[in-house]
């Protein structure tokens, strides 16, 4: 379904361009020029094929230019009349509005600059959501869901969108994992209005046994994302592994997701330098490493889009939604060092994230947690800080997982899962024991907590990891 913008109540005809061979040139007129600009990306829009056709159904009248590199546009020898102007993208079909038009009017051959844009995420969000432009009660997502295999528009498709949020009762916080659906129609397109503005969710599509990985989004501070996906087959294949469900280390099947795709790619450091050896993976899926220039190829991934993680170690992880589909471009990744992340964020927030201001320790005489001082770290004597954790009830170390050894815990169901790691208050996703060893020296800590899933503080949960929390207090954060 399509919506129409209350501005726009007209539409272009497409026959109405086409021009009979025998029609006699008409003599020179006027210019009209302008600018095609995209509304929701802030720039200028290129690629619009932007048509004038007279107003007057019987002229056969028309021009067609597509706008360059910087939006602009230009048609020549237009006589005096009326005219419709307007321009067609694939951006449009993809937000769910009908070619927008406006009127032109050539008189004595003076030329006429009629800009064109996209409409604005007000606009967007009063057309499909109702209410008035201005109002702000809630983003809105819009897209096309299509087949990864032919890129067709998939009718019929559900996509869940998901998000965290917490309330305040007498009984304390409680988190919530609110969601929305919607159901794609015969052009795959959808729309999930008043979704909360400027935050992470989850989005997820699916038709039949095909479905897309649940990718992690952010929705920009003004309310409105577009994000096309591909849903797609994954076959499943057991592979042995070390991941036991024990304290004891015994092997068992770890399951994979594969299929046909290939995505290629770049990783390269924050200077610019190729990074060799960066380990590159789909989500529970294949994965690869990159060569001498940095450059990476990974085959029978399952087509789609799909959640990819690249690491190396020392290097901050990196986590983005890609599209395994035939023609999908290169993936350029710039990996920043643990120390760049860790600097800029103790630059913003040197204030707030000194150890004495924290709540180290009226957590540790309050909270159900487990807490480690300085001289209880000291007492321990680590020569590296992921020792530390090696003898500690209920956490482990998991030398399996993808050849680096990560943090596990005992979660609530007596499984063993990975926590969410802070160091001071900033959440690292997807750190290595090696990674926290680059980072950090026992000598420089000046506290850790430990929470299992039920005990963990507000300030440290997250939506989409129930495991636990492990935070760790520096001297460098103070």
């Amino acid at each position: 379904m399509r919506f129409r913008l209350a501005l726009f109540v007209l539409t272009l005809a497409r026959v109405a361009i086409a021009q009979t061979p025998d029609t006699p040139r008409p003599a020179p007129g006027a210019i009209v020029s302008g600018v095609v600009r995209d509304s929701i990306a802030h720039g200028p829009l290129v690629g619009a094929m932007v048509q004038l056709v007279a107003a007057d159904t019987r002229n056969r009248f028309g021009r067609t230019a597509v706008s360059d590199s910087t939006g602009r546009f230009q048609l020549g020898d237009v006589p005096d009349g009326h005219y419709m102007l307007g321009f067609f993208h694939p951006m449009l079909d993809s937000l769910g509005v009908e070619p927008l038009v406006r009127e032109v009017r050539i008189d004595r051959h003076r030329p006429v600059r009629a800009d064109l844009a996209i409409p604005s995420p007000g606009r967007l969000r009063a057309a499909i959501c109702g209410g008035k432009p201005e109002a702000s009660s809630g983003a809105l997502v819009v897209g096309i869901v299509r087949d990864a295999r032919d890129h067709a528009p998939a009718a019929g498709a559900t996509v869940r969108a998901e998000w965290l949020e917490y309330s305040f009762t007498h009984e304390g916080v409680v988190r919530n994992i609110p969601h929305l659906v919607a159901t794609t129609g015969q052009n795959g397109w959808f729309a999930l209005c008043n979704v909360p503005n400027a935050g992470m969710m989850r989005l997820m599509a699916s038709r039949s046994a095909d479905s897309t990985d649940r990718i992690e989004v952010e929705v920009p501070a003004e309310g409105f994302l577009r994000r096309e996906l591909y849903v797609g087959p994954a076959r499943t294949v057991v592979m042995g592994d070390t991941s036991a469900s024990a304290d004891t280390l015994a092997p068992v099947p770890r399951r994979l997701h594969t299929g046909d795709g290939h995505l290629r790619g770049t990783v390269i450091n924050a200077g610019g330098q190729p990074l060799s050896g960066a380990r590159v993976s789909i989500i529970d899926g294949p994965q690869t490493r990159t060569n001498e220039s940095g450059e990476w190829t990974l085959h029978n991934a399952p087509v789609g889009t799909r959640m990819l993680e690249v690491r190396s170690v020392g290097y901050y992880p990196d986590r983005r939604p890609v599209d395994v589909v035939v023609g999908a471009p290169p993936v350029w990744t710039a990996l920043s060092t643990m120390k760049a992340v860790l600097d800029t964020v103790r630059v913003v927030a040197a204030h707030r994230s000194r150890f004495e201001q924290s709540g180290f320790e009226e957590r540790r005489h309050t909270a159900a947690g487990r807490f480690l001082t300085a001289m209880e770290i000291e007492k321990r004597l680590p020569i590296v800080t992921s020792d530390i954790f090696r003898t500690m009830l209920g956490v482990r170390l998991d030398p399996s997982a993808h050849d680096e050894t990560s943090f596990q815990m005992r979660g609530g169901t007596g499984d063993w899962c990975t926590p969410a790691v802070y160091f001071d208050g900033l959440l690292m996703r997807g750190l290595a024991a090696e990674d926290i060893d680059v980072v950090v020296r026992p000598h420089e800590i000046l506290g850790i907590e430990i929470y299992s899933d039920a005990a963990v503080p507000a300030q440290y949960q997250l939506w989409k990891n129930s495991c636990g929390a492990i935070v760790i207090w520096t001297k460098l954060g103070s």
